[in-house]
């Protein structure tokens, strides 16, 4: 995002340079234009994601008809995404910046005790606290998905031979239904988390048998836990979300004017990307995520933001009823040619008919396709969680400091 990063330059320049020197305007005057050019930068890069997002909707439907070909010649990523997700990070990243910017940048440290961002600041640190919890379960998810990636890569490679036997299916099959299998245990562990309350500790164990070898459950599904780190037991994703967006409120009266302002901003923006990272990667207790986020439609600067939530919660109602493992694009087209590969495999007869030949090609080397953006994307969207996580840990640790000078100043002199 070249002209963003230029934007985002200039505006931090634009603050820094002016917040040093003497200038005519009052504080005050300068204060107000800097919020609304950074309402506007808000919302030009949210409605440039949302005018360059491909199609708008996933049709997992059409999986199997889709030219891989013809897919590479968008050059606008698909709601979804790896690279729309990579593009919506690299958009908070920026928006951040200047938040703190604003925020921070030649402030009164004493400006934090006063009303409303006495009240507003430590809510802000208690949400950014609730994101890393956000930023370590998106991680592990994207690091299961890179998982199922490997599994269907074994299906591609063996039926991706000039003829196709009894070993190479039987071989693709055992891959597909591993990978199948631990899409739907995922949201059945999920699922019963949040009916009985309780769910299972889980330790490292991608694809590995427990201990318990003579299980038959655990030896159909492979053990496969795909949440695999330790979390506590009562942890939610979605839970995680709607305590974020608990206290979230639009500043009204004079307050719009002030500094509530771009923390409210701010703070809508972090718990926007959460949740939509939420709602399309792995990750522990998701139901009813759908409704735990609401954006006041009389904002200008939110209309992007709440269409392209619009577009998700579509998504998600569709996808909710199938019971699947999430939203990720390239996850659902997987899901779907895997299914059918399967199909054919239990159907298989040697030889191979040249039609049917045909047809399974076709499928393989779209599957072959979905690996390829995962093993392009996925490592790099995973290194972007990271690095925003530890961007919210030291812009946390900065207006701590602040707050930190506050108390210092506030503390008598002894004689």
């Amino acid at each position: 995002m070249p002209a963003t990063t230029d934007n985002q330059s200039s505006f931090l320049n634009r603050i820094s340079i002016r917040r040093n020197q003497v200038v005519a305007m009052e504080n005050h005057d300068l204060e107000l234009e800097d919020l609304e050019l950074f309402q506007k930068h808000v919302a030009d890069r949210f409605s440039h994601i949302l005018s360059t997002t491909a199609g708008n909707t996933t049709d997992p439907s059409s999986a199997t008809t889709e030219s891989p070909s013809a897919a590479q010649e968008s050059c606008t990523p698909p709601l979804l995404s790896i690279s729309w997700f990579r593009n919506l990070l690299d958009t908070y990243l920026c928006c951040e910046a200047e938040f703190k910017a604003v925020l921070v940048m030649g402030r009164d440290p004493t400006q934090f005790t006063k009303t409303p961002l006495d009240k507003l600041i430590p809510d802000l640190l208690d949400r950014s606290v609730k994101a890393l919890d956000i930023c370590n379960a998106v991680t592990h998810g994207v690091e299961l998905v890179r998982h199922w990636q490997k599994l269907a890569q074994i299906a591609v490679t063996a039926l991706q031979q000039t003829t196709i036997g009894e070993g190479q299916v039987r071989r693709a099959k055992k891959a597909l239904n591993t990978l199948l299998t631990s899409m739907v245990v995922d949201e059945k562990e999920n699922a019963n988390s949040n009916n009985h309350g309780k769910s299972t500790e889980r330790s490292w164990s991608f694809g590995r048998r427990g201990g318990s070898g003579n299980n038959n459950k655990d030896r159909a599904t492979g053990n496969f836990r795909s949440l695999s780190w330790s979390v506590a037991k009562q942890w939610s994703a979605a839970k995680q979300i709607q305590a974020m967006s608990a206290n979230l409120a639009a500043p009204r009266g004079g307050e719009s004017t002030g500094l509530a302002m771009p923390v409210y901003i701010m703070s809508t923006v972090l718990v926007f990307v959460m949740w939509s990272l939420v709602a399309a990667i792995p990750c522990q207790e998701r139901t009813g995520l759908a409704t735990h986020f609401v954006v006041p439609r009389q904002l200008g600067w939110a209309q992007p933001m709440i269409g392209l939530q619009e577009k998700i919660v579509e998504e998600w109602k569709k996808k909710e009823k199938k019971g699947t493992a999430g939203l990720l694009e390239e996850l659902q087209k997987m899901e779907k040619v895997a299914q059918s590969l399967v199909d054919f495999a239990d159907s298989f007869q040697f030889p191979l008919e040249e039609e049917k030949a045909a047809e399974v090609a076709m499928q393989v080397e779209e599957l072959a396709d979905i690996c390829r953006k995962m093993e392009e994307g996925l490592v790099p969207l995973q290194q972007q969680v990271r690095e925003v996580f530890h961007r919210i840990v030291r812009s946390r640790a900065e207006v701590l400091d602040l707050l930190d000078q506050v108390g210092k100043l506030s503390t008598p002199v002894p004689y």
